[in-house]
């Protein structure tokens, strides 16, 4: 072996270790924030406010927290067929699936969700408590039964060939979110329609980057860098969309005279506070690693940290749902 061989060798192996270092690091960061954010989010947010959170809100935010999650991984996995197919000039080896696992995942805490609400929106403390008839009986007992259902066929959508056929399901369990988030008496429909279109584009955002990272290392050539390219543009339009329908909706739980005050003052505008801060670092995060794609650099460093703030996103939005809705001053 020569002196540059050994080199290379040296090099491969030094690149190998740093990116195990490296994704221990971000397993170890998200691990941390997935029993955080939802076992201390929910007192840090209502300390002060004089409001009372719903007796399972921490159970309720872990389940909703690993739902969104299942969500964001199908959701990524189904796009990437399209983004892979105009970014390699031939069939490229993806790699190993995650669907399966996720919807799987999503399906258990979906049932979840749905034996809360069975037992009236309480954490059931024996078998007694546990009412399956009223799922039936009420919008949000049928609306978690769609969701259960609509991850069981999400699953055996990932298990089969098609599994773009996939995106139905998912569609569905959206849709299940987003009606369930807008029970208001007025124009329930706009508010559907916005954390619609909302939740939509976050999980795309999220599961895609998360389906692009694990895909470039496999692709040839210049194909990698096109694929970030193309998942860049795409982005750039979700976060677009996000941003719209995060105001529009903010403005419809808020009104602008009162936004100020119910943002430090109320648990629901506090936590929705930090998930801007949050978002305003992914975009700091998605403009910088675009430049380095413009200059010819690697980007896979500053979008695996967006990746990283992404998931704490998904946690944070999910503690927003568990928590009391803002007052209408």
């Amino acid at each position: 072996m020569g002196a540059g061989e050994g080199a290379g060798v040296v090099a491969g192996a030094y690149d190998r270790a740093g990116a195990v270092r490296r994704s221990g690091v971000f397993l170890g960061l998200l691990v941390v924030g997935v029993f955080l954010v939802p076992l201390l989010g929910p007192g840090l947010a209502l300390r002060g406010t004089g409001e009372e959170a719903a007796p399972a809100v921490r159970e309720v935010g872990w389940l909703r927290g690993v739902m969104l999650a299942a969500l964001c991984v199908q959701a990524g996995e189904v796009w990437l067929g399209r983004l892979v197919r105009g970014a390699a000039p031939c069939p490229v080896p993806l790699p190993r699936t995650l669907a399966p696992f996720a919807a799987l995942l999503g399906t258990l805490a979906a049932c979840g969700l749905a034996v809360i609400v069975a037992a009236g929106n309480l954490l059931p403390r024996s078998a007694a408590a546990f009412d399956p008839g009223a799922l039936a009986q009420s919008g949000d007992g049928r609306l978690a039964l769609l969701e259960v259902n609509a991850f069981a066929a999400a699953w055996l959508c990932a298990l089969g060939r098609r599994r773009a056929l996939a995106a139905l399901p998912l569609a569905l369990v959206v849709l299940a979110e987003a009606v369930r988030a807008h029970p208001e008496p007025s124009t329930p429909w706009l508010g559907s329609l916005l954390t619609f279109t909302h939740l939509s584009c976050a999980a795309l955002w999220a599961g895609g980057l998360l389906a692009v990272l694990r895909t470039v290392p496999r692709l040839p050539g210049g194909a990698g860098p096109r694929l970030l390219g193309r998942y860049a543009r795409s982005a750039a339009y979700l976060l677009a969309a996000l941003t719209v329908t995060g105001v529009v909706s903010t403005l419809r739980r808020m009104p602008p005279g009162t936004v100020a005050a119910q943002l430090t003052e109320t648990a629901y505008g506090r936590v929705l506070l930090a998930k801007t801060v949050l978002v305003a670092g992914i975009a700091a995060l998605a403009w910088r690693a675009r430049r380095r794609l413009r200059a010819g650099r690697d980007t896979v460093a500053p979008a695996r940290a967006e990746l990283l703030v992404l998931a704490f996103v998904v946690l944070v939005s999910a503690l927003l749902t568990a928590l009391p809705l803002p007052i209408r001053w």
